[in-house]
């Protein structure tokens, strides 16, 4: 089904179908194309209102009877690191990081292969080949880099973040390590570097992507101070996950045609 605004872009919804993160439901997404000579400024506007990027699509979860998914964001200057967190940045630091342009390489792969086969070998990845990864990394309409953790004795590639660069941040767009060192907790360590890597260009968030209410997965990401979570159409500082239960009364979720209608576009109209 499609949805419009006075002016493009046009808004669609997908198919209902099980949802990934909480057993029992089902979930829908709008979204709409990233294109053209405007993208980054849609880019921008529509992650300040929940939306994500995949690709050249942007998508905000839009389920019928559940309003469970919240965006969330760290604020890099309410930001400060637990004593754990503390532990996770001195055990790393001999990592090396490289910030690249959004091109996919075998080693990448390699990685990629083995994270989705030991921590989501069922999940919706699971089958992607390698030309399908090298789309995931490399169609980006909007200005991205791949940010790549290196282990500085082996010389080996164990992390991998293909991040995009806002106005007012660094969006993680997706983030992959090697499965087989638990210890370091490398993906709470790639979250605290991009924290580094937002306050030294001067950039107050570091988008994470979804926190799930009760669901093990997203867990992770409640754990960081200075968390910020977009529910009710606005930004809100999370100060306890156990108050963002997930929605199910069958109108929590507004009309499609409602949602859309409220969405804030940029004006991408040429300066004269």
């Amino acid at each position: 089904m499609r949805h419009t605004l006075p002016i493009a872009p046009q808004f669609y919804v997908t198919a209902p179908q099980p949802c990934p993160y909480l057993e029992g439901r089902m979930e829908r997404k709008l979204f709409t194309a990233l294109q053209g000579e405007s993208a980054d400024k849609l880019n921008d506007s529509l992650s300040q209102q929940g939306f994500r990027r995949s690709q050249n699509v942007l998508y905000r979860p839009s389920c019928a009877e559940c309003s469970a998914c919240l965006s969330a964001r760290i604020s890099v200057e309410d930001f400060k690191p637990s004593r754990s967190q503390r532990r996770t940045a001195a055990r790393n630091s001999d990592i090396a990081r490289r910030a690249t342009s959004p091109w996919a390489s075998e080693e990448q792969y390699e990685l990629f292969r083995s994270y989705l086969d030991s921590r989501h070998a069922d999940g919706g990845m699971a089958d992607m080949d390698v030309f399908e990864f090298a789309a995931m990394i490399e169609e980006t309409p909007i200005r991205s880099r791949v940010v790549e953790y290196s282990n500085t004795d082996e010389k080996s590639l164990i992390g991998v973040s293909l991040t995009d660069v806002l106005t007012d941040g660094l969006s993680m767009v997706y983030s992959f390590y090697a499965p087989d060192m638990a210890r370091r907790s490398l993906g709470t360590w790639m979250i605290l570097d991009h924290i580094d890597i937002a306050r030294e260009a001067g950039l107050p968030y570091v988008y994470l992507g979804y926190w799930v209410p009760g669901s093990q997965k997203m867990g992770y990401k409640s754990r960081f101070s200075g968390l910020e979570v977009y529910a009710g159409g606005q930004w809100q500082k999370m100060r306890d996950p156990e108050k963002f239960n997930a929605d199910m009364h069958p109108l929590s979720t507004d009309p499609i045609a409602e949602q859309v209608a409220n969405i804030h576009l940029p004006d991408t109209r040429p300066v004269r």
